[in-house]
Order: structure tokens, then C-alpha cells, then sequence
């Protein structure tokens, strides 16, 4: 999956501005190009865990479908951990047709990889950052 840069920098704005909270969202876009980040509120406002909120959940899949998108990855940040899946992320990454992304802003070093993830494991990362 390749992610375009102004992606990438809507990531990091959208997370730090979330941050102490975990922040998430949609990635899509066609083929494996993701062209948009769509934000979604984590009603968790927690910074060990996220879940989206179905509102936004709905709209994206709508907003998608309206303009010829996929949803390519579902995303989001560890303000304080780590770019790489949780046993928690792990267990709720039900969707084996779209990837699974972590933005780390953890000292301030900031990474972003993507993973594929079947059966609660990791079978496949990229690093985008």
C-alpha cells in the first residue's frame, strides 16, 4: 500500500491534535494508492485504546462508496507505544481484505507502518514513515 504524503502529514496533525488520546480513521483510496484520510472520532478518548464511532463509521462508507473509494486501511496512533499492534489490535482486527496502520508519535519519533493481519496475527508490514 502506498500512502501520498499529504496523507501522511493529515495523520500526524490529526494525531497530535488527539493526542494524549488515541486518534483513528479510514484510509482510502484505489488500487493501493490511498489518496484520503478520513477522521473518525475514537469515543474511547483513551490513550491506550480506540473505537470508532458508528456514526462516522456509516459516513465514511458512504462518503467512499459515493466517490469510487476503498477502504483500503483502517488507522491509528500510539501516542506513547510503539508502531506495531497491541494484543488488543490484534484481537479486534476482524477485516482481512484492508490493512491495519499505526502512526507512533512515542518520544517524539515518529513512525508508520501498516500491517495485514489474519487470524490475529501479523502476516505481512510495510513502513510508510
Amino acid at each position: 500500500m502506498k500512502i501520498r504524503e499529504d496523507v501522511i502529514q493529515q495523520l500526524i496533525a490529526q494525531a497530535r491534535r488527539d493526542a494524549p488520546d488515541e486518534s483513528c480513521g479510514y484510509l482510502l483510496g484505489t488500487g493501493d494508492e490511498v489518496t484520503e484520510n478520513y477522521p473518525m472520532e475514537n469515543i474511547d478518548h483513551s490513550p491506550e485504546h480506540f473505537s470508532f464511532a458508528p456514526r462516522d463509521q456509516f459516513a465514511a462508507l458512504k462518503y467512499a462508496r459515493t466517490n469510487g473509494l476503498t477502504i483500503l486501511a483502517n488507522w491509528h496512533s500510539h501516542p506513547a507505544s510503539p508502531s506495531r499492534p497491541s494484543q488488543e489490535d490484534l484481537r479486534l482486527a476482524n477485516d482481512p481484505a484492508i490493512r491495519y496502520a499505526i502512526l507512533s508519535l512515542q518520544d517524539d519519533e515518529l513512525r508508520l507502518n501498516s500491517f495485514k493481519i489474519l487470524n490475529g496475527e501479523v502476516i505481512d508490514k510495510e513502513i510508510h514513515l
